[in-house]
């Protein structure tokens, strides 16, 4: 298979994104684990521009890196410098990594406007630049910023950029789209275009402004780039760099190019979210490949097909890239959907009206406002519920919860809970921050006795979603609790015009549901 070369900017164009601030550490340990991925170049940072960056490349110098290429990134030399007078150039020399990434301006918007200088001249600071770098024995990437938008300005000026880097050395001339804006087949002739001026390997940079940015960069190596830049979850200025947890899979499972090394893809769905949590960004569950939604089925139909052959809706198999098939139980389902839920969760299926009954509540519970795709251990008690023989290990009897405001204490939460444990009727009390945690604590305190695995029970996370909002606060609404047990973990779910019924729903089913798995 033909190599194509991953070169991961995270660390630097990932963290232009809005709502991303990464700590040193934090951009050592995905360097870490993009090394260990197998990723050719990791781009560490701008050294000229922040401590932050220069802390990175002191570490970094200091670290044994088993199959990445550390490089840091700037530009040419300024307009009235020579490489050997430019702070950026000799920042570049001091982040002391073998490789250095140079941009460079292509557009002549660019060279005029921005740079204010003459065509002449910036080829001469790309040249220059170049081969000083070269000449202090690193190995130079070029980035040939706005290529595609300064090749529709000017074609033969466009090329001259690229021949200037390629005559002082440039390992791989990377072709950017740098404002997102080109489409595809225009990537497609410009980089054939290229191909027939330049020998040296060309590289795609793309940015995703008009949601293109994978697309293009696929359509680069088709007609012969040899390395992609791009970065993890598509991180980056506005709206996005390429993803290379879409293009990784892409180029080994469709087109059958080498990305990574062996063995290595099924770590991508892994990496994917380590770097969004890293990041402290809400992962996107919808991400093509590594997404919890990927491979997740939702419809009646869909869900029959899968349970017949689960290759009729997925385009891959989700484990080649570390992921999982998901079932989900919604209005939506059929029985396919239900049988697949009770073999997932190991549920014996007493007949076929016991799933009719269960599919039936489903529908019902949700046209009220319950909604089961993230609320399973729910789905898994509807089930044991209508088992024959099924006990459950409490009944309640009845509940209070009170908040009032009391002088010198201020607010106060204070629930009771009765309910009925083998024959014996237990009356309990609990004060909590609020009427939910009083609830939880009583209920808790009248099962302790008996059921000793409730003590190690945590309420993780408690959602509250409003159905109706005009409505008012007479709005049904849905609560989605999240309880863990060590490692182990199970959401339940409530819906009702009174907010303190719903979480009462949804806590019975979390500490039934508990009990029953954890015993």
């Amino acid at each position: 298979m033909q190599k194509i070369q991953i070169y991961d900017t995270t660390l630097r164009d990932g963290t232009q994104r809005k709502d991303i601030s990464l700590s040193c550490e934090d951009k050592v340990n995905i360097a870490k684990r993009l090394d260990e991925m197998g990723v050719d170049f990791i781009e560490g940072g701008w050294p000229g521009s922040n401590p932050k960056d220069v802390e990175f490349f002191k570490r970094a110098a200091r670290m044994d890196w088993k199959h990445a290429k550390i490089a840091s990134f700037g530009s040419t030399c300024s307009a009235r410098k020579s490489p050997a007078e430019d702070e950026n150039i000799q920042a570049l020399l001091e982040a002391e990594t073998p490789y250095c990434t140079v941009v460079g301006k292509t557009s002549i918007l660019h060279v005029k406007e921005v740079l204010r200088t003459t065509l002449e001249n910036n080829l001469r600071m790309i040249e220059e630049s170049v081969a000083y770098l070269r000449a202090q024995g690193r190995g130079v990437i070029y980035d040939a910023e706005h290529f595609f938008d300064g090749y529709k300005e000017d074609a033969d000026y466009a090329i001259k950029t690229l021949q200037a880097a390629a005559r002082a050395g440039a390992e791989t001339l990377v072709l950017c789209d740098t404002n997102g804006g080109t489409m595809p087949w225009e990537i497609t002739e410009k980089v054939r275009a290229v191909r027939a001026h330049v020998q040296t390997p060309l590289g795609i940079h793309t940015h995703n402004d008009s949601e293109c940015a994978v697309s293009n960069a696929i359509a680069a190596v088709k007609e012969g780039c040899i390395q992609v830049q791009g970065t993890i979850n598509g991180y980056g200025e506005r709206c996005g760099n390429a993803n290379l947890c879409s293009i990784i899979p892409n180029l080994e499972l469709k087109l059958g190019f080498q990305a990574l090394p062996p063995g290595k893809l099924h770590c991508l769905s892994e990496l994917s979210h380590y770097v969004a949590e890293l990041a402290n960004l809400s992962f996107d569950d919808h991400l093509p490949y590594v997404g919890r939604a990927a491979f997740a089925h939702k419809g009646g139909i869909h869900v029959a097909a899968i349970r017949r052959n689960v290759n009729s809706y997925q385009h891959i198999d989700p484990s080649l890239v570390g992921n999982k098939m998901v079932v989900l139980v919604s209005e939506l389902s059929g029985r396919g959907n239900l049988l697949s839920k009770a073999e997932e969760y190991g549920i014996k299926i007493q007949g076929e009206e016991q799933v009719n009954r269960v599919l039936a509540t489903v529908k019902t519970l949700e046209s009220q406002g319950f909604s089961f795709e993230a609320a399973e251990a729910s789905v898994v008690m509807l089930f044991k519920r209508q088992e024959e023989g099924y006990a459950s290990p409490f009944e309640l009897i009845d509940f209070s919860a009170l908040v009032e405001h009391r002088q010198g204490r201020g607010l106060l939460s204070e629930a009771t809970v009765k309910v009925r444990v083998d024959g014996e009727v237990i009356h309990t009390a609990a004060e909590g921050n609020g009427p939910v945690n009083a609830l939880d604590l009583a209920l808790r305190k009248a099962l302790s006795g008996r059921y000793n695995a409730i003590s190690h029970f945590h309420l993780a996370d408690y959602k509250v979603r409003i159905l109706d909002g005009h409505n008012g606060t007479e709005a049904v609404t849905r609560v989605l609790i999240e309880t863990r047990n060590g490692k182990k973990g199970w959401s339940t779910v409530g819906a009702s015009s009174n907010i303190i019924e719903a979480s009462w729903q949804a806590l019975v089913d979390s500490v039934e549901y508990g009990l029953m798995v954890c015993q």
